[in-house]
This record gives C-alpha cells, sequence and structure tokens, in this order.
C-alpha cells in the first residue's frame, strides 16, 4: 500500500506544525496574538476590515507555513463572524476572505475553522524533545484562552497523538489481509485495540481541566459554522472571492466527526453504517479533513474487507483478536457519548444535542455503537 504520508504522529503532521510566519506577516501575527483580547472589544472588525494591509500570499513558501497561516484565518473568522463584542455578521471582508479562501483551496479544506485547523496544526510543544502530551502543549490560537480551552483542545491534539499505532497497524493489518499473514493480522489487531484502549483513558481525563459549563459556554459558542445554523439561515457571504460569486455560502463547523481516527479503524476493519442521516454527514465531514488523511481512510476501504476474511478463514486466534479490536473500538464510542452528554446535553439541559456540526447527535452516536457491537464475530 502506498501512501505519501508516514503518519508517524498518527494524522498529526510527521514535524511539529510551525509557530511563526514569515516577517512579511508580521502585522497579522500580531492581530492573531491578540484575539483573545481584541474579541472582547469593538476593534476586531474594525482592524481586519479597514486597518491590516494585503495579506501576502507570496510570502508563503511552504507547506507548513500555509497551514500556520490558515490556523490564523479560521480563528481571526470565526471570531470576526461569530464572536467580536456583539451580535454575529453575515459576512467576511475580502481583505480576509480572499486570502483564506486562496490558502484552504490550495491545501484542499473549506475556508471555515475545522478539526485540522483547531487540533491538527494549532499547537507546539514546550519541550521540544517531550512527549506529545497534554501537559507539555500549548496553542498557537485560541478564542477566549484559559485553562479550559487549552485543556479541550491539547487533550485531543494528545488523543490524536496516541492514536498513531493504531493508524500505523492499519496500513500493516491492510496489507496482512491482502496477503493473509495470519500473525501480522493478529498483531496488528491487537495494537489496534491497546491502542483504543490508551485513547480512551485519556478521554477520560477530560474533566480534570475542562469544566463542562466553561466549555459549554466560552469555547463551543465559537466553534460553530454556518450551515444548519439558525442564526445564518442563508449562510455567510466571502466577499471578493470569485468562485462564491458573492452568494452565501453554507460551511459546517468545527466537530470531531472530521478526525480521521474512528473512520480510519472502521474503514480497516470493515465496520459498515447505516446509510441514515449521519452517515451522510459523516461522508460530508470527509471534504473537511486534509487530503493525505481522507485519502489513506479510502485506501482502506478498498480491497478485501478484513472481517470477512477473517470470518472466512474459520481461525479463532484471529476471530479473537478481531473481536478485541471492535471491543475496544466500542468502548471508545461509549465513552464519547458519555462525554458528549457531559459537556453539551448537560450544559444546554436537554436530553438531544445539536453538535457543533450543526446536525443532532444522540440518537445516531448510539445507533453508531450497536452498529459497531453487530460486527464483533
Amino acid at each position: 500500500m502506498n501512501v505519501e504520508k508516514q503518519f508517524t504522529n498518527g494524522f498529526l503532521p510527521d514535524v511539529d506544525p510551525l509557530r511563526h510566519l514569515p516577517a512579511a506577516c508580521a502585522d497579522w501575527t500580531d492581530v492573531g496574538d491578540d484575539l483573545r483580547k481584541l474579541v472582547l472589544t469593538r476593534h476586531l472588525r474594525p482592524i481586519v476590515k479597514e486597518q491590516l494591509p494585503d495579506f501576502p500570499l507570496e510570502a508563503l513558501k511552504s507547506p507548513a507555513e500555509k497551514w500556520r497561516a490558515v490556523n490564523l484565518f479560521a480563528y481571526l473568522t470565526s471570531l470576526y463572524i461569530l464572536g467580536s463584542h456583539g451580535e454575529p455578521v453575515n459576512t467576511i471582508p475580502a481583505k480576509l476572505a480572499v486570502p483564506y479562501h486562496a490558502l484552504a483551496t490550495e491545501l484542499g479544506i473549506p475556508p471555515i475553522l475545522s478539526y485540522a485547523t483547531q487540533t491538527l496544526v494549532n499547537w507546539r510543544r514546550i519541550d521540544p524533545n517531550g512527549p506529545i502530551v497534554a501537559e507539555n502543549l500549548t496553542l498557537h490560537q485560541n478564542f477566549l484562552g484559559g485553562m479550559d480551552e487549552e485543556w479541550f483542545v491539547t487533550l485531543h491534539v494528545e488523543i490524536e497523538a496516541a492514536a498513531a499505532p493504531a493508524i500505523q497497524s492499519l496500513i500493516r493489518l491492510k496489507q496482512a489481509v491482502a496477503t493473509s499473514d495470519y500473525a501480522m493480522i493478529t498483531r496488528s489487531l491487537q495494537k489496534i485495540g491497546d491502542t483504543l484502549e490508551a485513547m480512551t483513558k485519556i478521554l477520560e481525563r477530560m474533566p480534570e481541566r475542562c469544566d463542562p459549563y466553561i466549555y459549554y459556554n466560552r469555547v463551543r459558542p465559537f466553534m460553530f459554522g454556518w450551515k444548519d445554523n439558525e442564526m445564518f439561515p442563508e449562510g455567510v457571504v466571502y466577499e471578493g472571492v470569485e468562485a462564491y460569486q458573492n452568494k452565501p455560502v453554507k460551511l459546517r463547523g468545527e466537530t470531531g466527526a472530521q478526525s480521521s481516527v474512528v473512520p480510519a479503524i472502521d474503514a480497516a476493519l470493515g465496520i459498515a453504517h447505516e446509510r441514515d442521516e449521519m452517515r451522510i454527514y459523516l461522508i460530508e465531514m470527509f471534504d473537511y479533513m486534509p487530503p493525505t488523511d481522507r485519502n489513506l481512510i479510502y485506501t482502506l476501504q478498498k480491497g478485501v474487507n478484513a472481517r470477512k476474511m477473517i470470518s472466512d478463514s474459520g481461525d479463532q486466534l484471529l476471530k479473537d483478536a478481531y473481536n478485541y479490536a471492535v471491543e475496544k473500538l466500542s468502548q471508545f464510542r461509549i465513552r464519547h457519548i458519555e462525554y458528549a452528554a457531559m459537556y453539551i446535553l448537560k450544559p444546554a439541559k436537554s436530553v438531544e444535542g445539536v453538535g457543533t456540526g450543526g446536525t443532532p447527535f444522540t440518537f445516531y452516536l448510539k445507533k453508531h455503537i450497536a452498529e459497531t457491537k453487530k460486527h464483533l464475530l
């Protein structure tokens, strides 16, 4: 199986994200550094629309510089639209919209805050030689900042890093299934299950430093998009972007459904979900993943179905290893829905929540857990 990315850090970049933009971008970098304060004032929108110089796209040479710029644009856009000391607005000024659209299109993602720009490329290690764990991470960009927001995002970064052994094992599993290498299949499935267990334990640390009330009221509001959002029934205008012809555009908000980890594991294990409203939504989320990541998922979906091959083999050791991985995936999904209830349903005082991506999720998450368990051999 040919893959262009090494996935040494899972779906995080193989090399740590760039901290600084080129000197030519200093005016924009300064605004990015002050965002946490500007969002509390009336200054952000006038500064972006009237005072910032045109962004020097020509100064960006490397992919890392372009991802860092898109990371900055994503936060600027969300706070400009949703949170600048007043009512939301439905137009992104050309000064921001044009360079953002150009870079996002080049990188293969939509021009809106996504899991990629909030989590995958939005961190640095405090000790460059230390591990990628929440206690050793800080963010490039924040909404309001503070412990709860930092912990929420950096813990997700840690989960992504912890997923690396599973992602690499998915590739080995696919190759082993194609060649009927039973020993490699067993080892790969064991590693996938072990990794999922480790990821679940990290997720369970979320309440340590992220309070559900703070998350719901001071972090989550800035993660919404302009599709299935009653604040923007027609969408949002990206002023000056020729591709949109000055017409409103509807894009999904940031959501964990844009992480590639669980879809990749589903694909490799041959776990299929019914084509319901949620499944259609999750397929749409592929468009918000970096191209290298979604391409791996597409690759894992092709060829021999691992579950069918293992089932047909009649080998009990293979079946036990497969069931172990599926059980651990189910447990991760169960813990995820428990935390969704804790961080969304409880603060909202609701039995049914709408995710930042704009869709109701409780029913479908429960359904996906049941569908996962149905794949046990």
